[in-house]
């Protein structure tokens, strides 16, 4: 039998991370397992172990790279000078996500995000870097809103949004006179509906 190759941590996780990328794009992650991994990539299994400490926590990598693409695409979406279109194109933007690449995305909600160390704090900082950039738009949007209303309409939002595009990528939105709803003019109607809200100050009588 031939020995396993043999790679640098650097190179060995770039190739973790492009075998991750390549069986995600065919097969949801329950179908992976930490001996198929290491056999696309080289190594025995234990090698894997030594670098990641577990296979959780190796996927918990390969969603640290999905927030970092996931900003890639929403940051060129951000030069737009008008509020509601930035918020709307937004929404566009996470279900094209979702939706282009579904076995990544739903990695993200399958498996609870790191609770301590590095990767932890990787996560949580991109994850609220997100959520600083539509509160942002909230506030340029409605000046009334304090600090404590736009974080909290943020999350609001992203849960809206997020519901839409998971029933959309499960086809659970049903038709409407034989044709299947489309989730792209669902959020355009959901965020035209809680921004006309939001035209008024919240605190106006």
């Amino acid at each position: 039998m031939a020995r396993p190759r043999q790679h640098a941590p650097e190179a060995l996780h770039a190739h973790v991370m492009d075998a991750c990328d390549a069986w995600l794009r065919q097969h949801p992650v329950h179908t992976l397992s930490l001996r198929a991994l290491a056999r696309e990539v080289g190594c025995a299994p234990s090698t894997l172990l030594k670098l990641y400490g577990s296979f959780s926590n190796l996927l918990q990598h390969v969603n640290v790279e999905s927030l970092a693409r996931l900003r890639e695409v929403i940051e060129p979406l951000l030069t737009d000078a008008e509020p509601e279109r930035r918020l709307k194109a937004l929404a566009r933007a996470y279900w094209q996500f979702a939706r282009q690449d579904p076995h990544r995305w739903q990695l993200l909600f399958d498996y609870p995000l790191a609770q301590e160390g590095e990767l932890d704090q990787r996560q949580n900082e991109m994850i609220e870097g997100l959520f600083l950039r539509v509160e942002a738009t909230l506030k340029e949007y409605q000046p009334a809103l304090d600090d404590l209303e736009a974080w909290r309409l943020s999350r609001t939002l992203w849960g809206s949004v997020h519901g839409l595009v998971q029933l959309g990528l499960n086809e659970r939105l049903g038709r409407w006179q034989g044709e299947p709803l489309e989730v792209g003019d669902l959020l355009d109607q959901l965020l035209s509906t809680i921004l006309a809200g939001l035209r008024r100050a919240p605190d106006a009588p």
